[in-house]
């Protein structure tokens, strides 16, 4: 194969706009932007890239901002979510999380590795395409996602049925510690829900307490944990009771309901048909009659968008030998002169509606490191965006020379 890819003048204009990376980053984390509230943020990535000479930004409908290079007959997208979780307990915090903090090495604040860093070495890779000339016979579309947090995909269920965009494949610049990751556990919410009869606490016999009847439910739930599915790549299947709500007259009464969150996490082979069939067959359930279900999500997006969807988000790994996978190997190691670590999320991405639905080839680099992600005193690494944005700047057209070879 043929490169004409001139990498150490792409390293050294990646090194070149590390302070532009931090600022933007610092910026963007400065910014509130929880799901369903991102519009200010997603503002001010649109300013960024029209500074930096993309050819066209756009924000759909549901809020998500769009970034377009080139126009050649090969669309390649990159992606980052752009919405972050809520900072939780701020005695937990030793800085500000949306004030931040920087050294030498690290940007700290809310969304640093999970997953603003990413956007910021998008931006900046979409610089360095143009500054140096490296558009090719391809398109690439740069997207900064909303609501993932809520409901991960469902920003990219609206792009792919709505906005009619499907790229050849895509590159998630969720966490990664600079490493590639190839696949990640799907996931469903699920919900079991059991009645009682309340009455006076002072004679519980004259009633049917539901609490009861999930703390049998609640043991075998437990028990069917060890024996869920497993794959060699993406491990096993997981289950976690995350939340539990009752209803009762008073604290001096029998509850006549009680319902529990299950977070599952499904390897591959398993399906959220199977996975609400084993809450259902098992013995108390039955015995109580207990209703299994999925949940939905229908929270309307920043512009007052409703995009109602179920709450399953499927498992998906793309091969070692796919040409996705052998595209950024082939960056990296031509880039760094050393070669990478391939490897799994743990954690859930967009990757679940963009492969997990439609088959869409996925393959994950990014800046910041997943246990970053919802902590407090999150960070990541300047040296990481760097990395990340010279990266990002040759895949497309290493992609075009990897299936031009084929």
């Amino acid at each position: 194969m043929t490169v004409s890819i001139p990498f150490a003048t792409v390293l050294e204009k990646a090194q070149e706009y590390k302070a532009d990376m931090t600022r933007f980053l610092r910026d963007m984390i400065a910014i509130p932007s929880e799901s369903c509230d991102e519009e200010k943020v997603v503002l001010r990535i649109k300013e960024e890239m029209e500074k930096v000479g993309f050819d066209r930004v756009d924000i759909d409908p549901m809020g998500n901002v769009l970034g377009w290079i080139g126009n050649g007959p090969t669309l390649i997208a990159m992606d980052a979510h752009i919405d972050t979780v809520g900072v939780g307990n701020l005695d937990n915090w030793d800085f500000d999380p949306y004030l931040g903090m920087e050294d030498d090495e690290v940007i700290g604040g809310r969304g640093a590795s999970d997953q603003e860093g990413g956007m910021a070495s998008m931006v900046y890779a979409g610089k360095i395409i143009k500054d140096l000339g490296l558009e090719d016979e391809y398109t690439l579309l740069v997207t900064g996602t909303v609501q993932e947090e809520d409901c991960d995909g469902l920003c990219w269920q609206y792009i792919i049925e709505e906005s009619e965009i499907r790229p050849e494949f895509v590159v998630s610049t969720e966490p990664t510690d600079c490493q590639i990751y190839r696949g990640q556990r799907g996931r469903m919410e699920i919900r079991v829900d059991v009645s009682g009869i309340s009455c006076h606490g002072s004679a519980p016999e004259r009633g049917d307490n539901a609490i009861f009847k999930m703390g049998h439910i609640l043991n075998e739930i437990e028990q069917l944990a060890d024996n869920l599915g497993d794959d060699p790549f993406l491990g096993k299947g997981t289950l976690t009771v995350s939340e539990v709500f009752f209803t009762s007259p008073s604290r001096c009464a029998v509850a006549d309901s009680c319902a529990v969150s299950i977070d599952r996490r499904l390897t591959w082979g398993e399906t959220w048909e199977g996975a609400i069939e084993e809450i259902q067959n098992l013995p108390a359930v039955q015995k109580y009659g207990a209703k299994v279900s999925m949940y939905n999500y229908d929270r309307p997006a920043y512009t007052g968008l409703v995009y109602p969807t179920e709450c399953y988000f499927p498992a998906w790994k793309i091969d070692e030998d796919h040409i996705a996978t052998k595209t950024l190997e082939a960056s990296y190691e031509l880039l760094f002169d050393k070669k990478p670590l391939v490897d799994k999320w743990t954690f859930s991405t967009n990757g679940v509606s963009i492969m997990g639905r439609y088959g869409i080839p996925v393959i994950g680099f990014g800046p910041g490191k997943e246990p970053e992600a919802h902590a407090p005193n999150e960070k990541t690494w300047k040296d990481h965006l760097v990395t990340c944005a010279a990266m990002y700047a040759v895949i497309p057209q290493m992609y075009l020379e990897k299936r031009n070879t084929q």
